[in-house]
Order: C-alpha cells, then structure tokens, then sequence
C-alpha cells in the first residue's frame, strides 16, 4: 500500500477555510500551554494564503516570515501580533482555568 503525506494547507483554498483552520487551531490550542502549536497554525495558514502576501500585509520581508514560522525561533509578540493581524486576529492574554 503506497502513502502520501497529508497536509492540511492542501485543503485551505478559500480565506472562509483559512479563516474555519485558525479558529479550530485556537480551540484545540485552549488546553495546550506550548506557543509552537499556534505558530504552526499561523505558518500553516499563511501557506495557504500565500507567503508573500502574507508577509507584504504584516510588513515583513518573505525570508523572516518563514523564519519566524518556522517554529525554531522565538519571535517577538509585536511581530506574531502583525502576521496574526492579517488574518483578522490578535494576540490576547487569557487567564488559564486552575
């Protein structure tokens, strides 16, 4: 049996898909303390929307977006506040349940 790797972006075509990806990414990521998962999501979702634009609309330049992506790096809030601004959204503080 051959497989092929499955990748969610295949299915982001539309900005409503893109936009129904991040807000499932937000709701799984409730219960998760680790900031890599949401930034996978970002990177997953500027993939789709196409890197370029993405970056052109935050003000960064297409290699340091995938860089600050690329989950290796710990970007600075004001820059992962621009990148999620172009999907609509911004970075809050939520009090954890105990």
């Amino acid at each position: 049996m051959k497989t092929t790797k499955w990748d969610i972006y295949d299915q982001l075509k539309t900005e409503e898909d893109i936009e129904g990806f991040i807000e499932a990414s937000i709701e799984e990521a409730k219960n998760d303390t680790d900031p890599k998962f949401l930034i996978h999501a970002l990177e997953t979702a500027a993939r789709a929307r196409g890197m370029l634009k993405t970056a052109n609309d935050a003000d960064v330049d297409r290699a340091s977006l995938y860089r600050i992506l690329s989950g290796e790096t710990d970007p600075r809030a004001s820059t992962l506040a621009k990148i999620a601004n172009v999907f609509g959204y911004r970075l809050t503080l939520v009090k954890q349940n105990a």
